[in-house]
């Protein structure tokens, strides 16, 4: 065989504007300006994001008005039973809430332009992506984040009736530990 068949062809370098059809230009240029698509996905995720940033402030507020009222004001309405899940609901919301802002800058960064302040002063800031595993990684870690919130909110609530049930949550603790400690492995060097 010759040298020339063993190693695998290389696309064609593109051609200079001059040198394409017009039709040719025209196509490329809507099928590269097609990428802007993705605002329909950026702009309403951010918008998610503030909405939700705003909910668990309000959420916040709430819990230290009532607290507020409680110790200052009037300590007839007991607020210790709803005081830790309303907390904890604040904070899963705020992570969906970073989970829709990580989305939609990762997005922005990878489909449409790079955010030039973040490359220049924080370029190993969580919202720097360079690619879309990247992206799905840091979405995930933040989900998992969330998921493992949600799990304490619902063992906050929880009554035992048999000595199983409490054996139970301690296997669910310990797995969830596990699961906690693999994917720090996985992130070892970041």
């Amino acid at each position: 065989m010759h040298s020339s068949q063993t190693h695998s062809a290389s696309p064609p370098a593109p051609k200079a504007p001059h040198e394409q059809s017009p039709w040719e230009r025209r196509i490329e240029t809507a099928l590269w300006n097609s990428r802007f698509l993705v605002m329909l996905a950026v702009v309403p995720s951010l918008l998610g994001s503030l909405m939700l940033f705003i909910v668990g402030t309000l959420d916040i507020l709430t819990v230290v008005g009532d607290v507020l009222s409680y110790y200052l004001v009037d300590s007839s309405i007991d607020i210790h039973d709803t005081l830790v899940p309303d907390i904890i609901i604040a904070v899963d919301v705020y992570l969906i809430a970073i989970v829709l802002l990580i989305f939609g800058l990762g997005i922005y960064r990878l489909f449409v332009s790079r955010i030039d302040q973040a490359e220049v002063r924080y370029p190993t800031h969580p919202f720097n992506v360079g690619s879309l595993d990247q992206l799905k990684d840091k979405i995930a870690r933040v989900v998992i984040l969330a998921v493992i919130i949600e799990f304490f909110r619902a063992v906050v609530d929880i009554r035992f009736s048999t000595p199983l049930e409490a054996i139970y949550l301690a296997l669910s603790v310990l797995a969830l530990a596990a699961a906690l400690y693999l994917m720090s492995l996985g992130h070892k060097g970041e």
